[in-house]
């Protein structure tokens, strides 16, 4: 279960993506995160469905595991769009029980929210699918220099980010690991109730924890003694190219937020 999660996995690949600049990728799917909010019709969903799914084929990397990927996801998703159902007002009723109702301004914004999810799942996965995380953190870190000067830790707030979105994938395996050793033992993670299911969670939490608590101390004790230190002086070996292809996606995306805006209710 532990492998299906996508968040912190890059994939290498020689894809028209993975040769974007990681600025332009960056900038790219923060706009999108953006610019989503200003559906609000099917029409305009069904645009941002097309243009995600096309940027998913240009990257050539399988479908099925971005949908494997999601998977985890999407109790939370349905819960939120269960919300959005059962307590938005508005339009012809259909049921109505207490404070729950369903209605047809209910089930349109149910369906927005979850397509709204969905696409940004998917283009933030895009993201660190096709960029490794050094280069996501130089990246970071470039879009991050005009808050220098107000004394904001831009490498160290990079550097972080990196690492965090490096580690991840790792403590899932770690998981994984901890839960068969203690499937091993007689633990079962899916009997009982709520009270139990939590307590059995318990010594997941506790090896794991120091688990990775001893990895970030190792971490910390290898690049204090390579003398790592950030910094300005700080030369780079990877060096960021901005190049024509990153300026055509940049137009393109405000291409899509002029269309989106001309079509919208």
């Amino acid at each position: 279960m532990m492998n299906k999660l996508i968040l912190g996995r890059y994939l290498p690949g020689d894809s028209l993506i993975h040769r974007l600049d990681p600025r332009a990728k960056l900038i790219a799917s923060f706009y999108f995160i953006g610019i989503i909010f200003l559906a609000n019709n099917f029409v305009s969903y069904a645009m941002l469905g097309i243009f995600t799914l096309c940027c998913l084929l240009l990257s050539k990397i399988d479908f099925g595991f971005f949908l494997r990927g999601v998977r985890p996801l999407i109790w939370l998703i349905l819960f939120t769009v269960a919300l959005q159902i059962f307590f938005t007002g508005g339009g012809e009723v259909y049921w109505k029980w207490g404070v729950f109702q369903l209605t047809e301004f209910g089930i349109q914004n149910g369906i927005f929210i979850f397509c709204r999810f969905v696409l940004i799942i998917f283009m933030s996965t895009l993201l660190t699918l096709t960029t490794p995380p050094l280069a996501l953190s130089d990246a970071i870190e470039y879009l991050l220099r005009p808050l220098k000067p107000l004394k904001v830790p831009v490498h160290e707030i990079s550097l972080m980010l990196s690492i965090a979105l490096r580690f991840v994938p790792t403590l899932m395996d770690e998981t994984e690991k901890i839960m068969n050793a203690q499937r091993a033992r007689g633990v079962d993670f899916g009997e009982g109730n709520l009270v139990q299911k939590m307590k059995a969670v318990i010594p997941l939490l506790i090896p794991l924890f120091v688990s990775s608590f001893n990895r970030a101390d190792d971490l910390a004790t290898a690049m204090e003694a390579r003398g790592y230190q950030g910094g300005d002086w700080r030369t780079k070996y990877r060096v960021l190219h901005w190049s024509s292809k990153d300026t055509i996606v940049i137009l393109t995306f405000a291409v899509l937020t002029a269309v989106l805006m001309y079509i919208r209710n």
